[in-house]
């Protein structure tokens, strides 16, 4: 039996440990001017969380890791309206 797909979770949030582990140690090697802050990074993330469109950790409008989207100042949310 699979498991079902997940709706409105983060990737801290799954059993995919390894997957959401390589997404961190990809944030954390990003040079600092490249990153948001630790505020806006959760402020993000938290946007992203109540967002229809997440789902394992990725991101169904662009497939991306949000954490690794989030993390990094230079993107917005690919949604149409932008929501960050």
């Amino acid at each position: 039996m699979s498991k079902p797909f997940c709706r409105k979770c983060l990737l801290a949030e799954t059993d995919l440990t390894g997957v959401y582990a390589s997404v961190r140690e990809m944030v954390a090697a990003l040079p600092e001017w490249r990153k948001t802050s630790e505020a806006e990074y959760n402020r993000r993330l938290g946007i992203c969380k109540s967002c229809d469109f997440l789902g394992e950790g990725t991101c169904e409008k662009c497939g991306c890791y949000v954490d690794l989207r989030a993390a990094r100042s230079e993107m917005h949310c690919p949604h149409e309206n932008h929501f960050w």
